[in-house]
Protein backbone atom coordinates (compact mmCIF):
# COMPACT_ATOMS: atom_id res chain seq x y z
CA UNK A 1 0.00 0.00 0.00
CA UNK A 2 2.82 2.50 1.31
CA UNK A 3 4.81 1.44 -2.20
CA UNK A 4 1.52 2.20 -4.65
CA UNK A 5 1.03 5.81 -2.57
CA UNK A 6 4.79 6.83 -3.26
CA UNK A 7 4.58 6.41 -6.99
CA UNK A 8 1.22 8.25 -6.69
CA UNK A 9 1.74 11.83 -8.53
CA UNK A 10 1.23 14.79 -5.44
CA UNK A 11 -2.32 15.50 -7.37
CA UNK A 12 -3.09 12.11 -6.97
CA UNK A 13 -2.46 11.62 -3.44
CA UNK A 14 -4.24 14.81 -2.53
CA UNK A 15 -7.37 13.11 -3.76
CA UNK A 16 -6.75 9.53 -2.07
CA UNK A 17 -5.98 11.72 1.51
CA UNK A 18 -9.41 13.50 1.03
CA UNK A 19 -11.36 10.45 -0.11
CA UNK A 20 -9.74 8.37 3.12
CA UNK A 21 -10.72 10.94 5.30
CA UNK A 22 -14.19 11.29 4.58
CA UNK A 23 -14.85 7.71 4.86
CA UNK A 24 -13.10 7.57 8.34
CA UNK A 25 -15.71 10.58 8.56
CA UNK A 26 -18.72 8.07 7.47
CA UNK A 27 -17.73 5.45 9.76
CA UNK A 28 -17.92 7.49 12.90
CA UNK A 29 -21.36 8.88 11.69
CA UNK A 30 -22.49 5.63 11.73
CA UNK A 31 -21.51 4.36 15.27
CA UNK A 32 -24.50 4.54 17.65
CA UNK A 33 -22.56 6.92 19.85
CA UNK A 34 -22.49 9.35 17.01
CA UNK A 35 -26.57 9.74 16.53
CA UNK A 36 -29.01 10.94 19.02
CA UNK A 37 -31.90 8.00 19.65
CA UNK A 38 -31.13 4.52 19.29
CA UNK A 39 -28.96 2.81 16.75
CA UNK A 40 -26.49 4.91 14.22
CA UNK A 41 -27.19 6.88 11.23
CA UNK A 42 -27.74 5.65 8.15
CA UNK A 43 -24.89 4.75 5.70
CA UNK A 44 -26.70 7.66 3.29
CA UNK A 45 -27.13 10.27 6.34
CA UNK A 46 -23.35 9.79 7.36
CA UNK A 47 -22.30 10.03 3.87
CA UNK A 48 -24.10 12.89 3.06
CA UNK A 49 -22.74 14.35 5.81
CA UNK A 50 -19.19 13.38 6.24
CA UNK A 51 -18.66 14.50 2.43
CA UNK A 52 -20.55 17.97 3.64
CA UNK A 53 -17.89 18.25 6.13
CA UNK A 54 -14.70 17.32 4.57
CA UNK A 55 -15.90 19.31 1.65
CA UNK A 56 -16.57 22.36 4.05
CA UNK A 57 -20.10 22.81 2.10
CA UNK A 58 -22.95 22.80 4.84
CA UNK A 59 -25.12 21.00 2.82
CA UNK A 60 -27.39 19.11 5.66
CA UNK A 61 -30.43 15.85 5.14
CA UNK A 62 -30.53 15.81 9.01
CA UNK A 63 -31.03 18.46 11.59
CA UNK A 64 -27.75 19.11 13.52
CA UNK A 65 -28.91 19.53 16.37
CA UNK A 66 -31.39 17.38 17.36
CA UNK A 67 -29.88 14.22 15.32
CA UNK A 68 -26.27 14.52 16.09
CA UNK A 69 -24.72 14.02 19.98
CA UNK A 70 -22.41 16.13 21.13
CA UNK A 71 -20.05 13.56 19.83
CA UNK A 72 -21.23 13.23 16.27
CA UNK A 73 -21.23 17.36 16.50
CA UNK A 74 -16.86 17.01 17.56
CA UNK A 75 -16.76 14.58 14.30
CA UNK A 76 -18.24 17.35 12.17
CA UNK A 77 -15.90 19.77 13.63
CA UNK A 78 -12.72 17.92 13.00
CA UNK A 79 -14.10 17.13 9.86
CA UNK A 80 -14.67 20.70 8.71
CA UNK A 81 -11.17 21.92 9.90
CA UNK A 82 -9.27 18.92 8.12
CA UNK A 83 -11.20 19.76 5.09
CA UNK A 84 -10.57 23.69 5.41
CA UNK A 85 -6.95 23.25 6.54
CA UNK A 86 -6.23 20.50 3.84
CA UNK A 87 -5.54 16.92 4.04
CA UNK A 88 -2.09 16.82 3.14
CA UNK A 89 -1.35 20.20 4.84
CA UNK A 90 -1.99 18.75 8.05
CA UNK A 91 -0.78 15.70 7.52
CA UNK A 92 2.77 16.92 6.62
CA UNK A 93 2.56 19.91 9.34
CA UNK A 94 2.29 17.15 11.64
CA UNK A 95 4.83 14.88 10.10
CA UNK A 96 7.15 17.91 10.09
CA UNK A 97 6.38 18.96 13.76
CA UNK A 98 7.40 14.81 14.71
CA UNK A 99 10.23 14.10 12.51
CA UNK A 100 11.86 17.44 12.08
CA UNK A 101 11.78 16.77 8.34
CA UNK A 102 10.33 15.73 5.10
CA UNK A 103 10.88 14.00 1.97
CA UNK A 104 10.66 15.73 -1.34
CA UNK A 105 7.60 13.81 -2.34
CA UNK A 106 5.78 15.15 1.15
CA UNK A 107 6.89 19.00 0.21
CA UNK A 108 5.91 18.45 -3.46
CA UNK A 109 2.56 16.88 -2.34
CA UNK A 110 2.14 19.88 0.41
CA UNK A 111 3.47 22.20 -1.84
CA UNK A 112 0.92 21.62 -4.85
CA UNK A 113 -2.10 21.61 -1.97
CA UNK A 114 -1.03 25.28 -0.42
CA UNK A 115 0.32 26.96 -4.04
CA UNK A 116 3.34 27.82 -1.98
CA UNK A 117 6.14 29.31 -3.97
CA UNK A 118 8.21 25.91 -3.89
CA UNK A 119 9.63 23.04 -1.03
CA UNK A 120 12.28 25.37 0.25
CA UNK A 121 9.10 28.28 2.03
CA UNK A 122 7.01 25.05 2.83
CA UNK A 123 7.81 25.10 6.42
CA UNK A 124 7.04 29.10 6.59
CA UNK A 125 3.80 28.78 4.95
CA UNK A 126 2.53 25.56 7.05
CA UNK A 127 3.89 27.55 10.32
CA UNK A 128 2.06 30.62 8.90
CA UNK A 129 -1.02 28.37 8.42
CA UNK A 130 -1.53 27.10 11.47
CA UNK A 131 -0.59 30.26 13.63
CA UNK A 132 -3.76 32.80 11.76
CA UNK A 133 -5.83 29.86 11.53
CA UNK A 134 -5.58 29.12 15.32
CA UNK A 135 -6.08 32.71 16.04
CA UNK A 136 -8.97 33.83 13.77
CA UNK A 137 -10.83 30.44 15.14
CA UNK A 138 -9.83 31.49 19.11
CA UNK A 139 -10.61 35.01 18.50
CA UNK A 140 -14.04 34.03 17.12
CA UNK A 141 -15.00 31.50 19.72
CA UNK A 142 -14.61 33.45 22.50
CA UNK A 143 -16.81 36.09 21.19
CA UNK A 144 -19.17 34.34 20.17
CA UNK A 145 -18.92 32.25 23.34
CA UNK A 146 -19.42 35.37 25.33
CA UNK A 147 -22.44 36.26 23.88
CA UNK A 148 -24.16 32.73 24.09
CA UNK A 149 -23.28 32.57 27.71
CA UNK A 150 -24.22 36.55 28.48
CA UNK A 151 -27.04 37.09 26.12
CA UNK A 152 -28.76 33.87 25.21
CA UNK A 153 -28.60 32.53 28.98
CA UNK A 154 -26.84 29.61 27.98
CA UNK A 155 -24.62 27.41 30.08
CA UNK A 156 -21.10 28.06 30.26
CA UNK A 157 -20.16 24.88 28.41
CA UNK A 158 -22.84 24.69 26.03
CA UNK A 159 -21.28 28.71 25.07
CA UNK A 160 -18.05 27.07 24.24
CA UNK A 161 -18.72 24.69 22.47
CA UNK A 162 -21.23 26.60 20.14
CA UNK A 163 -18.68 29.25 20.35
CA UNK A 164 -15.75 26.53 19.24
CA UNK A 165 -18.03 24.78 16.49
CA UNK A 166 -19.56 28.02 14.85
CA UNK A 167 -16.06 29.55 14.78
CA UNK A 168 -14.44 26.74 12.77
CA UNK A 169 -17.30 26.33 10.43
CA UNK A 170 -16.80 29.90 9.85
CA UNK A 171 -13.25 30.86 9.18
CA UNK A 172 -13.72 27.07 7.08
CA UNK A 173 -16.40 28.26 5.01
CA UNK A 174 -18.22 25.07 6.06
CA UNK A 175 -22.12 26.46 7.15
CA UNK A 176 -22.59 24.03 9.48
CA UNK A 177 -24.73 25.20 12.41
CA UNK A 178 -25.90 23.36 15.90
CA UNK A 179 -29.53 25.21 15.20
CA UNK A 180 -32.39 23.87 13.53
CA UNK A 181 -33.09 27.03 11.74
CA UNK A 182 -29.19 27.89 11.05
CA UNK A 183 -29.11 31.33 12.06
CA UNK A 184 -32.48 32.81 11.33
CA UNK A 185 -32.60 32.83 15.09
CA UNK A 186 -30.03 35.66 15.25
CA UNK A 187 -31.22 37.65 12.14
CA UNK A 188 -30.89 41.11 14.25
CA UNK A 189 -27.67 40.27 15.93
CA UNK A 190 -24.92 41.92 15.20
CA UNK A 191 -22.61 40.25 18.01
CA UNK A 192 -23.63 36.52 16.41
CA UNK A 193 -23.62 37.26 12.92
CA UNK A 194 -20.57 40.47 12.15
CA UNK A 195 -18.24 37.74 13.73
CA UNK A 196 -19.34 34.91 11.69
CA UNK A 197 -19.14 36.86 8.46
CA UNK A 198 -15.64 38.41 9.27
CA UNK A 199 -14.40 34.33 9.81
CA UNK A 200 -16.11 33.61 6.72
CA UNK A 201 -14.57 36.77 4.25
CA UNK A 202 -10.99 35.79 6.55
CA UNK A 203 -11.20 31.96 5.46
CA UNK A 204 -12.28 33.21 2.21
CA UNK A 205 -9.43 35.15 1.00
CA UNK A 206 -6.80 32.31 0.97
CA UNK A 207 -4.13 31.29 3.00
CA UNK A 208 -1.58 32.97 0.28
CA UNK A 209 -3.36 36.14 0.67
CA UNK A 210 -3.47 36.09 4.69
CA UNK A 211 0.17 35.02 4.89
CA UNK A 212 1.13 37.76 2.66
CA UNK A 213 -0.73 40.43 5.02
CA UNK A 214 0.68 39.24 7.82
CA UNK A 215 4.22 39.46 6.49
CA UNK A 216 3.93 43.06 4.38
CA UNK A 217 1.07 44.74 6.01
CA UNK A 218 -0.33 46.91 3.74
CA UNK A 219 2.88 47.85 1.61
CA UNK A 220 1.29 47.45 -1.70
CA UNK A 221 4.45 47.20 -3.41
CA UNK A 222 5.61 43.27 -2.09
CA UNK A 223 2.10 42.19 -2.88
CA UNK A 224 1.64 39.18 -5.29
CA UNK A 225 -0.66 40.09 -8.52
CA UNK A 226 -3.18 37.22 -6.83
CA UNK A 227 -2.97 39.14 -3.48
CA UNK A 228 -3.74 42.54 -5.11
CA UNK A 229 -6.56 41.11 -7.33
CA UNK A 230 -8.44 39.27 -4.14
CA UNK A 231 -8.08 41.99 -1.84
CA UNK A 232 -9.20 44.35 -4.72
CA UNK A 233 -12.27 41.90 -6.06
CA UNK A 234 -13.56 40.53 -2.69
CA UNK A 235 -14.93 43.78 -1.02
CA UNK A 236 -16.22 44.90 -4.90
CA UNK A 237 -18.32 41.28 -4.67
CA UNK A 238 -19.44 41.47 -1.18
CA UNK A 239 -20.49 45.32 -1.96
CA UNK A 240 -22.34 44.04 -5.00
CA UNK A 241 -23.57 41.00 -3.54
CA UNK A 242 -24.88 43.40 -0.07
CA UNK A 243 -26.73 45.72 -2.68
CA UNK A 244 -28.71 43.38 -4.94
CA UNK A 245 -29.56 41.03 -1.64
CA UNK A 246 -31.22 44.62 -0.38
CA UNK A 247 -32.66 45.83 -2.96
CA UNK A 248 -34.10 42.99 -4.45
CA UNK A 249 -35.42 41.51 -1.18
CA UNK A 250 -36.42 44.79 0.94
CA UNK A 251 -39.97 44.36 0.09
CA UNK A 252 -40.44 40.52 0.47
CA UNK A 253 -42.53 39.56 3.35
CA UNK A 254 -40.66 36.20 3.25
CA UNK A 255 -37.32 37.64 4.01
CA UNK A 256 -36.01 41.01 3.86
CA UNK A 257 -39.48 42.31 4.66
CA UNK A 258 -40.64 42.39 8.57
CA UNK A 259 -37.36 43.60 9.45
CA UNK A 260 -36.42 47.41 10.47
CA UNK A 261 -34.01 48.99 8.42
CA UNK A 262 -30.84 48.60 9.76
CA UNK A 263 -31.71 44.73 10.42
CA UNK A 264 -32.18 44.89 6.49
CA UNK A 265 -28.86 45.97 6.00
CA UNK A 266 -27.25 43.51 8.43
CA UNK A 267 -28.82 40.50 6.85
CA UNK A 268 -28.11 41.54 3.69
CA UNK A 269 -24.90 41.93 3.98
CA UNK A 270 -24.41 38.27 5.75
CA UNK A 271 -26.38 36.75 3.05
CA UNK A 272 -23.90 38.34 0.75
CA UNK A 273 -21.01 37.21 2.69
CA UNK A 274 -22.30 33.32 2.45
CA UNK A 275 -22.08 32.98 -0.92
CA UNK A 276 -18.52 33.58 -1.03
CA UNK A 277 -19.20 30.10 0.34
CA UNK A 278 -19.77 29.39 3.63
CA UNK A 279 -23.25 28.40 3.70
CA UNK A 280 -24.87 30.24 6.78
CA UNK A 281 -28.50 31.39 6.31
CA UNK A 282 -30.22 34.17 8.72
CA UNK A 283 -32.86 34.63 5.93
CA UNK A 284 -35.15 31.58 4.62
CA UNK A 285 -33.56 31.02 1.37
CA UNK A 286 -36.18 29.20 -0.41
CA UNK A 287 -37.92 32.45 0.43
CA UNK A 288 -36.02 34.56 -1.60
CA UNK A 289 -37.22 36.21 -5.49
CA UNK A 290 -35.73 32.89 -8.41
CA UNK A 291 -34.10 37.04 -9.31
CA UNK A 292 -31.91 36.51 -6.15
CA UNK A 293 -31.25 32.86 -6.73
CA UNK A 294 -29.95 33.86 -9.88
CA UNK A 295 -27.60 36.64 -8.90
CA UNK A 296 -26.45 34.67 -5.56
CA UNK A 297 -25.73 31.84 -7.96
CA UNK A 298 -23.41 33.91 -10.12
CA UNK A 299 -21.81 34.66 -6.34
CA UNK A 300 -21.66 31.18 -5.81
CA UNK A 301 -20.00 30.34 -8.87
CA UNK A 302 -17.52 32.80 -8.40
CA UNK A 303 -16.26 32.09 -4.84
CA UNK A 304 -13.29 33.10 -2.70
CA UNK A 305 -9.30 33.04 -2.89
CA UNK A 306 -7.89 30.42 -4.26
CA UNK A 307 -5.99 27.92 -1.81
CA UNK A 308 -7.96 28.87 1.27
CA UNK A 309 -10.94 27.34 2.51
CA UNK A 310 -13.56 29.02 -0.14
CA UNK A 311 -14.87 27.02 -3.20
CA UNK A 312 -15.85 28.23 -6.44
CA UNK A 313 -14.28 29.00 -9.58
CA UNK A 314 -12.08 31.34 -7.49
CA UNK A 315 -11.89 35.38 -7.63
CA UNK A 316 -8.37 35.52 -9.34
CA UNK A 317 -9.73 32.85 -12.31
CA UNK A 318 -13.05 35.59 -12.30
CA UNK A 319 -10.48 38.21 -12.76
CA UNK A 320 -8.17 36.38 -15.38
CA UNK A 321 -11.14 36.45 -17.53
CA UNK A 322 -12.28 39.54 -17.00
CA UNK A 323 -8.73 40.97 -18.36
CA UNK A 324 -8.39 38.86 -20.85
CA UNK A 325 -12.18 39.80 -22.23
CA UNK A 326 -11.26 43.55 -21.56
CA UNK A 327 -7.94 43.33 -23.51
CA UNK A 328 -9.47 41.53 -26.43
CA UNK A 329 -11.95 44.51 -26.37
CA UNK A 330 -9.16 47.06 -26.16
CA UNK A 331 -7.40 44.92 -29.17
CA UNK A 332 -4.12 44.62 -27.45
CA UNK A 333 -1.82 41.91 -28.37
CA UNK A 334 -1.35 40.84 -24.51
CA UNK A 335 -2.61 40.90 -21.16
CA UNK A 336 -1.37 43.20 -18.42
CA UNK A 337 -2.97 43.08 -14.59
CA UNK A 338 -1.16 45.44 -12.20
CA UNK A 339 1.76 46.27 -14.38
CA UNK A 340 2.39 42.82 -14.67
CA UNK A 341 1.87 41.31 -18.21
CA UNK A 342 0.12 37.84 -17.90
CA UNK A 343 1.75 34.46 -18.95
CA UNK A 344 -0.74 32.30 -21.56
CA UNK A 345 -0.52 29.43 -19.40
CA UNK A 346 -2.00 31.36 -17.14
CA UNK A 347 -4.71 32.23 -19.86
CA UNK A 348 -5.57 28.62 -20.84
CA UNK A 349 -5.67 27.42 -17.00
CA UNK A 350 -8.49 29.94 -16.65
CA UNK A 351 -10.49 29.65 -19.90
CA UNK A 352 -9.86 25.30 -18.82
CA UNK A 353 -11.18 25.14 -15.00
CA UNK A 354 -14.38 27.78 -15.77
CA UNK A 355 -15.18 25.59 -18.75
CA UNK A 356 -15.37 22.44 -17.28
CA UNK A 357 -17.21 23.56 -14.00
CA UNK A 358 -19.88 25.26 -16.33
CA UNK A 359 -20.40 21.98 -18.16
CA UNK A 360 -20.17 19.99 -14.69
CA UNK A 361 -22.59 22.34 -13.08
CA UNK A 362 -25.36 22.47 -16.22
CA UNK A 363 -24.75 18.34 -16.44
CA UNK A 364 -25.12 17.54 -12.81
CA UNK A 365 -28.55 20.30 -13.36
CA UNK A 366 -29.27 18.02 -15.93
CA UNK A 367 -29.49 14.92 -14.34
CA UNK A 368 -31.41 16.50 -11.03
CA UNK A 369 -33.89 17.89 -13.43
CA UNK A 370 -34.85 14.13 -15.09
CA UNK A 371 -34.57 12.57 -11.15
CA UNK A 372 -36.73 15.09 -9.01
CA UNK A 373 -39.44 17.20 -9.41
CA UNK A 374 -38.33 20.61 -8.36
CA UNK A 375 -37.89 23.62 -10.71
CA UNK A 376 -34.95 24.63 -12.36
CA UNK A 377 -34.34 27.55 -10.63
CA UNK A 378 -34.35 25.50 -7.52
CA UNK A 379 -32.20 22.97 -8.66
CA UNK A 380 -29.51 24.92 -10.30
CA UNK A 381 -29.43 26.90 -7.15
CA UNK A 382 -28.65 23.45 -5.62
CA UNK A 383 -26.09 21.86 -7.65
CA UNK A 384 -23.95 25.54 -7.92
CA UNK A 385 -24.23 25.63 -4.00
CA UNK A 386 -22.71 21.88 -4.43
CA UNK A 387 -20.02 22.61 -6.78
CA UNK A 388 -18.92 26.07 -4.69
CA UNK A 389 -18.80 24.23 -1.63
CA UNK A 390 -21.54 26.82 -0.23
CA UNK A 391 -24.02 25.08 1.61
CA UNK A 392 -26.86 27.71 0.86
CA UNK A 393 -29.94 25.88 0.09
CA UNK A 394 -33.53 26.53 -1.16
CA UNK A 395 -34.86 23.93 1.08
CA UNK A 396 -34.74 20.88 -1.52
CA UNK A 397 -32.00 18.68 -0.44
CA UNK A 398 -33.43 16.40 2.27
CA UNK A 399 -36.29 16.06 -0.25
CA UNK A 400 -34.36 14.84 -3.49
CA UNK A 401 -33.85 10.78 -3.95
CA UNK A 402 -30.93 8.91 -2.99
CA UNK A 403 -29.35 9.48 -6.53
CA UNK A 404 -29.69 13.23 -6.44
CA UNK A 405 -28.31 13.11 -2.59
CA UNK A 406 -25.30 11.28 -4.62
CA UNK A 407 -25.00 13.96 -7.36
CA UNK A 408 -24.37 16.45 -4.79
CA UNK A 409 -22.05 14.78 -2.88
CA UNK A 410 -20.52 14.21 -6.46
CA UNK A 411 -20.71 17.57 -7.09
CA UNK A 412 -19.63 18.59 -3.39
CA UNK A 413 -16.13 16.44 -3.97
CA UNK A 414 -15.17 17.62 -6.93
CA UNK A 415 -16.16 21.08 -6.20
CA UNK A 416 -13.26 20.87 -3.15
CA UNK A 417 -10.66 19.28 -4.93
CA UNK A 418 -11.18 19.83 -9.22
CA UNK A 419 -10.00 23.53 -9.24
CA UNK A 420 -7.26 22.69 -6.81
CA UNK A 421 -6.18 19.24 -8.32
CA UNK A 422 -6.82 20.13 -11.95
CA UNK A 423 -4.98 23.61 -12.06
CA UNK A 424 -2.06 21.77 -10.45
CA UNK A 425 -1.57 19.34 -12.64
CA UNK A 426 -2.24 22.03 -15.47
CA UNK A 427 1.06 23.81 -14.13
CA UNK A 428 3.19 20.99 -12.89
CA UNK A 429 2.69 19.11 -16.75
CA UNK A 430 3.93 21.01 -19.61
CA UNK A 431 5.26 19.45 -22.64
CA UNK A 432 7.54 21.19 -25.26
CA UNK A 433 6.90 20.55 -28.81
CA UNK A 434 10.06 20.44 -31.05
CA UNK A 435 8.01 21.93 -34.42
CA UNK A 436 4.91 24.23 -34.93
CA UNK A 437 2.01 23.36 -36.98
CA UNK A 438 0.88 26.32 -39.43
CA UNK A 439 -1.73 28.63 -38.02
CA UNK A 440 -5.55 29.28 -39.10
CA UNK A 441 -8.26 30.94 -37.54
CA UNK A 442 -12.25 29.95 -37.49
CA UNK A 443 -14.93 32.01 -37.74
CA UNK A 444 -15.72 33.51 -34.45
CA UNK A 445 -19.02 34.66 -33.57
Amino acid sequence: MLTALRRLSPVRVILVAFTSAAWVGVLLLMLPVSRQGPGGASFMEAFFTATSAICVTGLTIVDNEHYWTPFGQAVLMVLMQIGGFGVMTLATFVGYAVLGKLSLRSRLTAVAETHAAGPGDLTDVLGGIVKVTLVVEAAVALSLTLRFWLAYDHSVGRAIWHGMFHAVSSFNNAGFALFSDNLTGFVDDPWICLPIAAATILGGLGFPVLLQLRRFGFDLMRWSMNTRLVVVLTPVLLITGWLFIAVLEWRNAGTLGPLAWDDKLLASFFHSVQTRTSGFNSLDVGAMRPATWLGMDVLMFIGGGPAGTAGGIKVSTFAVLFFIIWTEVRGDTAVHVFGKRLSRAVHRQAISVVLLALALVVLATMSLLLLSPFSLDSVLFETISAFATVGLSTGITADLGTASQLILCFLMYLGRLGPITFASALALRSRKRLYELPKERPIIG
